[in-house]
């Protein structure tokens, strides 16, 4: 068909016409990523993006953060300006500055850093600074928490009566969660009370389930601590106080005698526990160190709490129940055996029975120490120390909740959220049926069906 002039000129502007459109679209859109950036990950557990732990941290940072990172290695500078970014879309004055160690002489002297690996990279904030070893978040969040800490947060944990050790070899030691408490800017510490007293900068004193009898003397010492204001943890297992019923008493607490057992068959059979003294926790009383627990806890050969009194308060102690076991278990007064069965004539107690308390109460220094600020003197005792053990502190939310007491007790309640983010679960796991069949149908499945398409096209093609 022969078009005329004019059908030809209107073709001609609309082709003129889509071009300027198509080229300006190309312009606007090249414009608006240079200029904006949105990203979204769709990786398992958000693994190319922060954590909400981190960004709770970092909305709790009211001052600018700078990061110094040394390399000259420009495949380097990239994973750093990467990881950077995820935190400078939270924090507008999360600042990075990329330097290089053969030029930037004058600034890496002022920092400190010696160049013993192909980078090197410093964290600035609230007029403090760390080196850290990696760029990873797990570096980055954890040394902003150890820079935001307001002073040093020392631990005592008694020692040479038995207690959890904190760098011990066995399974029964606190080592996990020494590391943990150490990353967070903790400054952890061991005591034996007839080698030492306790320093006047203590925070928090710590007795982990001891197996021999304490002293008069050393559970004085502890008691004058208590009246002046320290914070306590106190983990306990079933049997013998070893001298420490005394501070029971102090607190308005009773330590039952007997071990919890969990009846709960189906729950113990969902969570694959097989003891029954091993006691799962799924439901918390309101607290700030539960609110943000969101799974369940172990709790291996626990004993119960009760209160001395249910009228009256001992000592102006404010006690809270954090959480309790689950209503089919009891207290066994008998100890365990192969066959239990409740029995109340024989001194059982009936659950739910309750497995941590916190108390507090207002500090009032008794003994003029200047160290003890002034505000909520706060206590936790846990019927179980197994709980935080490199055994079990993996378990569940184990590390979660003792990271929250911790934090709790020396008064950082802003840092109980910041939970450590979990690893994502980048394994593939496959029974032998599964196995099976993926070879079965990657080797002879598959090759069959491309055998028979193949041979019907040729099939159907020498037939035309």
């Amino acid at each position: 068909m022969k078009l005329s002039a004019k059908s030809h000129l209107q073709l001609t502007v609309q082709k003129i016409i889509f071009l300027l459109l198509f080229s300006s679209s190309i312009g606007m859109l090249a414009w608006l990523t240079n200029h904006y950036n949105y990203q979204f990950d769709l990786t398992a557990n958000q693994r190319h993006s922060l954590s909400s732990n981190s960004i709770a941290l970092l909305n709790k940072l009211n001052k600018p953060v700078t990061v110094h990172a040394y390399t000259t290695d420009s495949v380097t500078k990239q994973a750093i300006q990467e990881i950077i970014t995820r935190y400078q879309r939270i924090k507008s004055d999360f600042k990075l500055r990329l330097l290089n160690p053969d030029i930037d002489i004058e600034q890496i002297q002022k920092d400190g850093v010696v160049m013993n690996k192909p980078f090197a990279f410093v964290i600035y904030y609230n007029n403090r600074m760390e080196l850290i070893d990696s760029l990873s978040e797990q570096a980055i969040s954890n040394a902003l928490l150890r820079l935001n800490r307001r002073d040093n947060q020392q631990v005592i944990f008694l020692r040479g009566h038995g207690e959890r050790e904190i760098n011990g070899t066995d399974n029964r030691a606190y080592t996990d969660l020494n590391k943990q408490l150490v990353d967070m800017g903790f400054n952890l510490q061991t005591i034996n009370l007839l080698e030492n007293t306790l320093p006047v900068t203590t925070k928090l004193l710590v007795i982990a389930s001891p197996s021999n009898q304490y002293l008069a003397g050393e559970i004085e010492q502890v008691q004058n601590y208590i009246n002046n204001g320290g914070n306590l943890l106190w983990l306990t297992d079933p049997g013998e106080l070893y001298g420490l019923k005394k501070i029971a008493t102090t607190l308005g607490l009773q330590l039952q005698g007997g071990v919890i057992v969990d009846n709960n068959i189906e729950l113990r059979k969902t969570l694959g526990i097989e003891h029954p003294a091993i006691i799962p926790v799924t439901e918390y009383f309101p607290h700030i160190i539960t609110n943000t627990i969101r799974y369940n806890t172990l709790f291996p050969m626990t004993r119960g709490i009760s209160p001395l009194t249910t009228t009256q308060t001992v000592n102006n102690w404010q006690a809270e129940v954090l959480f309790n076991s689950s209503g089919k278990s009891w207290s066994e007064a008998g100890g365990l055996k192969e066959e239990m069965v409740f029995d109340s004539s024989a001194g059982d107690i009936a659950g739910p029975i309750t497995v941590a308390v916190a108390l507090h109460r207002a500090r009032t220094n008794e003994g003029g120490n200047s160290q003890i600020a002034a505000g909520s003197q706060r206590v936790i005792v846990i019927g179980d120390s197994d709980f935080l053990s490199d055994t079990y502190i993996g378990a569940g939310a184990n590390l979660n909740l003792g990271l929250n007491i911790f934090n709790w007790l020396i008064g950082d309640d802003d840092f109980i959220s910041v939970e450590v983010k979990p690893a994502a679960d980048t394994k593939l796991t496959l029974d032998n049926t599964q196995l099976a069949i993926i070879g079965f149908g990657f080797f002879l499945i598959i090759p069959l069906l491309l055998l028979i398409i193949g041979f019907r096209i040729w099939y159907l093609r020498k037939n035309r």
